[in-house]
């Protein structure tokens, strides 16, 4: 009785984990400019708690110019293509 409930429990965690979902379907409809906003927002992120860990001494401050420089490069890609695309029209 315990066994082949243990293997029910297995086996419909495994359809639930390995299932396709719906999450993941409605991931692929987002639009370009919908995906640069979550990026923009991970980025600035990224570089407010790098300014946290740098003025917390946990990095150099060569290490923290590269790091926040490359940051700040790759913020600026993603206005300038989010700008691109709402001139373009291109907002969905």
């Amino acid at each position: 009785m315990i066994a082949s409930a243990c293997v029910l429990f297995a086996a419909g965690l495994l359809a639930y984990v390995f299932a396709p979902g719906v999450a993941f379907e409605r991931s692929l409809d987002k639009s370009r400019l919908t995906f640069l906003e979550e990026r923009k927002q991970m980025v600035y992120e990224n570089l407010r708690d790098l300014n946290f860990d740098y003025k917390a001494g946990k990095y150099p401050a060569e290490d923290y110019e590269a790091l926040r420089s490359s940051l700040e490069a790759e913020a600026a890609e993603i206005l300038a293509e989010m700008a691109a695309l709402q001139e373009a029209g291109a907002i969905n």
